[in-house]
């Protein structure tokens, strides 16, 4: 045993380490994308198309193995062009990350709680009077391109902020509020939107402005339709619709302890366990 220790000491170097968590990196992020993709489907097909040439190789079936060769040997060409979006995807929140949240201001769980109670109490009050908004809070991927295309606020959220930025005859109110470490960020910025072809037509661009934030990142969007004043959230690129007041709160305070704003939040319950 202590040969074996000595010997893989004197053949694996520092850059060997340093591969494989590359390689772990890359793995990691790819397995992310496709649990949260249709791309599991499709591996589950690649998957039985292996089994099915591994037997006709056992076998001897020479046409079936013909075919799968000639299939096996597009495969990565298929591939590339079949999960462009999902590759595009992945370069993006990889190229998005954000390093300087190791020096940011950590957020307390009173000032979590107090944003999320002002924007549910905005959001409400906009769903009665039907106007228009979209509110995305940034979690560990960086808006920040897009916070770019609006204009700079930097300020507490407030409820009555919210609503006087979504006012109609607000300059700021076309376009989507960014909330970031429980600040207001910027308004009026542009979001891309959602290639999803399966939308219901009834869907604004707010709607698919939100879902759009929510495939290209890890924000949440909020959405408060002006047509018929119903909640909508956008999660991983999943819409949720139609959402009653109670529910939505909870999902909110869900999300966002799950997310970054939400870490303190943990720890200070995990304390307070341990107190008591």
């Amino acid at each position: 045993m202590q040969n074996l220790f000595s010997t893989l000491g004197q053949t694996v170097t520092l850059w060997d380490l340093v591969d494989i968590l590359v390689i772990a990196f890359l793995f990691y992020n790819i397995l992310i994308v496709i649990r949260r993709t249709r791309a599991g489907s499709v591996i589950n097909a690649i998957v039985v198309l292996l089994i099915i040439a591994w037997v006709s190789n056992l076998f001897k079936m020479k046409v079936l193995q013909y075919i799968l060769n000639q299939i096996l040997q597009m495969g990565v060409l298929v591939l590339i062009v079949l999960f462009q979006p999902e590759l595009r995807k992945l370069f993006e929140q990889m190229g998005m990350r954000k390093f300087s949240d190791v020096f940011r201001r950590k957020v307390r769980h009173e000032e979590i709680d107090e944003v999320i109670k002002s924007v549910v109490s905005a959001v409400h009050d906009m769903a009665k009077t039907k106007t228009g908004a979209i509110i995305v809070f940034e979690r560990e991927i960086g808006l920040s391109d897009y916070a770019a295309t609006g204009t700079r606020v930097d300020a507490l959220t407030t409820s009555e902020l919210v609503q006087n930025i979504f006012y109609h005859h607000s300059p700021l109110h076309d376009g989507a509020l960014l909330i970031r470490n429980g600040r207001i960020l910027a308004a009026a910025c542009m979001l891309p939107l959602s290639n999803n072809v399966n939308l219901s037509r009834e869907l604004g661009m707010r709607h698919r402005a939100g879902l759009g934030i929510s495939e290209r990142s890890d924000a949440i969007a909020v959405i408060v339709s002006e047509q018929t004043g119903t909640i909508s959230v956008a999660i991983d690129g999943m819409l949720k619709r139609r959402l009653p007041g109670d529910t939505f709160k909870t999902l909110l305070e869900t999300e966002l302890t799950q997310g970054s704003l939400g870490q303190t939040r943990i720890r200070d319950r995990k304390q307070k366990v341990k107190k008591t």
